[in-house]
């Protein structure tokens, strides 16, 4: 008797643990689509609205763990179609601060156009589309954390609620599968003004990520905020106002064929005996290969660049294992496939302000897409460099060295292959194209490079960027219209 019961007891809080789910899904779906109602929103198909302020160069740190370097957004321009999942996003801006990475010149405004259409991210310039596979999760996530996008994300995931008696408020919680996981935070008059999310990231694991939304207005029937302010990794990422909104924008974003069938391309060039350019992208790499072993320097971008760059790699010698990268700086463009060359085993060389750094992020994995290093199960192990090192076999010898005074970066590190007069060294100089004209003013990051190179007397031949074409070291000396020492 007592074990029937026993068992009848269960059964019944099993049923009752089970019905809170239930009624909060329940209860999730009314809330959004009241949400919806108040937002006016219900049936919004697409949206286009402009922004201007201030915005910051996300994992383009002068120093690491400062705050990311300021930028000044004269545009934002956002068309979204919630319908397909598309969005096109321009951008104008400039430097507001001189020190930090980016991409941005040191001086004037530089303008963008980027897509993102379902699994498919891509860059227009010049008229040409430019598939960008990087920047997947970052502009999906974008898309669906504004107001309206959120409401549609939620009700798409299944959102759970939970409920403020006190305040009037409540949040909704839900994960779009492999972008971020979200929690939603609406107001007593059903307005989001918050969104706290985390997201993949190639460097950081997971990064927290919190978008506030207020000073709502009525834009043509819309309520939309006036104000939008994120940040991204405990730094802010961007503080605009909302000049104009149109709803029901013109929005039919068609991914470029070149777009569906891009792959990630990656060429080897032989330089020197035992010496590969690998190139085939935005950013390149360098083999160097050693008695028993080889040398990548630079792991850029994140496992999709990274994976097939080491693939490539380690079929130019066979049986020898990549034990060292090499990485040039702390910028999330040529770190982000740091955690790829760990999970393969090889030891991370960097300067020695990122260490610490790095250990801290390479220990957070991402529960939302789990990359290889998490997989792996592995401890990520580094070596450090002050300002400078030597690496050799006996039979060849490469220099790590430290870049001072450099706006770029302030843990900025080249290599020196001093039998071959090889030089590799990031952002501090990129070729331009061939036969173009210098630039009026030389840019303050080639003269830094030049300074370097020649307090440190290295006789080089050749430049062996990691950004563009391999080129005789005299072409940066006419880039910046100096002359050798």
């Amino acid at each position: 008797m007592k074990r029937s019961v026993l068992h009848a007891g269960m059964l019944v809080a099993a049923i009752l643990a089970a019905a809170p789910a239930t009624t909060l899904a329940e209860d999730a779906e009314a809330l959004l689509k009241r949400v919806s109602a108040a937002m006016g929103t219900s049936d919004l198909k697409t949206l286009r609205y402009v922004t201007e302020g201030t915005g910051y160069s996300y994992g383009q740190a002068y120093v690491p763990k400062s705050a990311w370097p300021k930028i000044t957004v004269h545009s934002q321009i956002r068309t979204i179609n919630y319908e397909t999942g598309s969005m096109r996003e321009e951008f104008t801006l400039s430097r507001a601060e001189p020190k930090g990475g980016g991409g941005y010149p040191l001086s004037g405004q530089q303008r963008s156009e980027g897509f993102i259409s379902g699994p498919y991210a891509w860059n227009v310039a010049g008229g040409n589309a430019v598939a960008g596979p990087r920047f997947i999760v970052d502009r999906t996530h974008q898309l669906w954390i504004t107001p309206a996008g959120v409401v549609r994300a939620a009700l798409k995931n299944k959102a759970q609620a939970k409920f403020d008696d006190k305040g009037g408020g409540s949040t909704v919680t839900f994960t779009e599968p492999e972008r971020f996981a979200a929690t939603v935070h609406v107001n007593a008059d059903y307005l989001i003004d918050r969104v706290e999310t985390r997201v993949p990231d190639p460097v950081l694991g997971e990064v927290a990520f919190v978008t506030t939304y207020s000073d709502y207005r009525d834009f043509n029937g819309v309520k939309f905020p006036g104000r939008i302010r994120q940040s991204q990794g405990g730094h802010p990422v961007l503080d605009v106002t909302v000049k104009e909104l149109q709803r029901d924008a013109p929005a039919e974003i068609a991914v470029p064929d070149a777009v569906k069938t891009a792959t990630e391309r990656v060429t080897t060039e032989k330089v020197a005996d035992g010496v590969w350019f690998v190139a085939g992208g935005s950013h390149n790499s360098v083999a160097i290969e050693m008695n028993d072993h080889l040398v990548l320097v630079e792991a850029p971008l994140n496992e999709g660049r990274t994976g097939p760059v080491i693939d490539q790699v380690k079929a130019l010698a066979p049986g020898k294992p990549i034990r060292y990268v090499i990485n040039s700086h702390n910028h999330f463009d040529h770190s982000g496939g740091l955690r790829t060359a760990a999970a393969e085993g090889a030891t991370i060389v960097t300067q020695a302000d990122n260490k610490a750094y790095f250990e801290k992020a390479f220990a957070t994995h991402s529960k939302i897409a789990p990359d290889r290093l998490t997989k792996s199960g592995k401890k990520a192990q580094f070596v450090e460099v002050n300002d400078s090192m030597v690496m050799t076999d006996g039979a060849r010898t490469l220099v790590i060295l430290r870049l001072r005074e450099s706006v770029h970066n302030d843990t900025f590190l080249m290599v020196y292959l001093p039998k071959e007069k090889l030089l590799i060294e990031a952002d501090a100089y990129t070729p331009l194209a061939p036969n173009a004209p210098p630039p009026a003013t030389a840019n303050a990051n080639n003269v830094n490079l030049i300074e370097n190179i020649q307090r440190m007397k290295l006789r080089i031949d050749k430049i062996l960027p990691l950004h563009g074409r391999v080129v005789p070291v005299g072409e940066l000396y006419a880039t910046a219209k100096m002359t050798p020492k």
